[in-house]
């Protein structure tokens, strides 16, 4: 198949080109390569993919080359995975958020209305989620009080495309997915800026005082279970539809600096700190959804998963 993948340079959208064209997909990648974090690392991801995937450098909030690029190439799928990420950015910058991943958004689903694809499928985050008590969370479960505006840009997103399935029978699928971490990662969360701490011997900052816990998802089922989802069109009326992507296993923090610290052969220094705002206290994907529709759940172990997290992270920061 002809694949659009949005978002190519980033943590996701790498793993997931990658995957598409191992496969023998013809794979379109984009990426506006921003400055959000290091630049370097998003071409290192890219330089990984190495001709196998084409590129185009393209911000999804230049509706007109946007359009001009779908018009040209007619992708059968769009793996849909640029956007803003980060809580706590939101709060510092959400301008960006607005133009990415509302407009970029909107951008791509106009792009997608005058040159239909067989299937759209869109992150969006476990973040709509809220502060919602009621564990695990659910695909059915309300999801109308966000607590930051990323999280209200994600659940806007899953309107949006309910309405464009809606509308104009556009079939989309939006991927809620539960703290991935992996081989790649993104420098701005935890698994990186804490290895960056173990490494260095600088203090760790635990949230909440360590009351807290995370499913943290495995890059490799991340990946396996986008593309999955990624074949499965629905059928519905409208054709839309959304799953979980967690692992199903929420770890407490404490627990996870210490399976980081047994990973990366050093001690942590912890330092207690306060819940942060926007923060959450825990999160825990029902998955069943996901196993009824495509036969797959996510269910690396944590230490697994940390273990290639820890020997990538060696080699590309220089501690090897």
């Amino acid at each position: 198949m002809r694949v659009l993948v949005t978002g190519v340079a980033g943590f996701i959208g790498m793993h997931c080109a990658e995957r598409l064209a191992a496969r023998g997909d013809e794979v379109i990648g984009l990426d506006n390569l921003n400055s959000y974090y290091p630049v370097e690392l998003k071409e290192a991801r890219l330089a990984r993919l190495g001709g196998r995937v084409r590129f185009e450098r393209l911000d999804i909030a230049d509706a007109e080359a946007l359009n001009q690029l779908v018009a040209e190439t007619k992708p059968e799928r769009v793996l849909h995975l640029a956007a803003q990420a980060g809580v706590r950015y939101s709060m510092e910058n959400p301008a960006a958020y607005i133009q990415s991943n509302l407009v970029g958004f909107a951008n791509l689903l106009e792009a997608c209305r005058s040159h239909p694809p067989q299937h759209l499928v869109y992150a969006s985050s476990s973040s709509v989620y809220g502060a919602n008590r009621k564990l695990p969370w659910s695909e059915s479960d309300d999801v109308d009080s966000p607590i930051s505006l990323y999280a209200a840009t994600k659940r806007s997103n899953e309107l949006m495309a309910h309405v464009y399935s809606h509308l104009f029978g556009i079939p989309t699928t939006g991927l809620r997915y539960f703290t991935v971490y992996g081989p790649w990662g993104r420098p701005d969360m935890s698994p990186v800026l804490f290895a960056q701490a173990i490494m260095q011997g600088k203090p760790i900052r635990m949230f909440n005082y360590g009351n807290m816990q995370r499913d943290f998802t495995y890059i490799d089922d991340v990946a396996e279970g986008t593309l999955k989802v990624l074949g499965h069109v629905p059928s519905g009326t409208p054709p839309w539809a959304l799953f979980n992507i967690g692992n199903h296993q929420p770890v407490a923090l404490p627990d996870y600096i210490s399976a980081l610290e047994t990973a990366l052969g050093r001690k942590a220094v912890i330092e207690p700190a306060p819940m942060q705002p926007g923060d959450v206290q825990a999160t825990y994907a029902d998955t069943k959804r996901l196993a009824g529709a495509v036969g797959f759940s996510p269910s690396t172990p944590l230490e697994a998963g940390l273990a290639q997290f820890a020997a990538w992270f060696k080699r590309y920061y220089g501690y090897a």
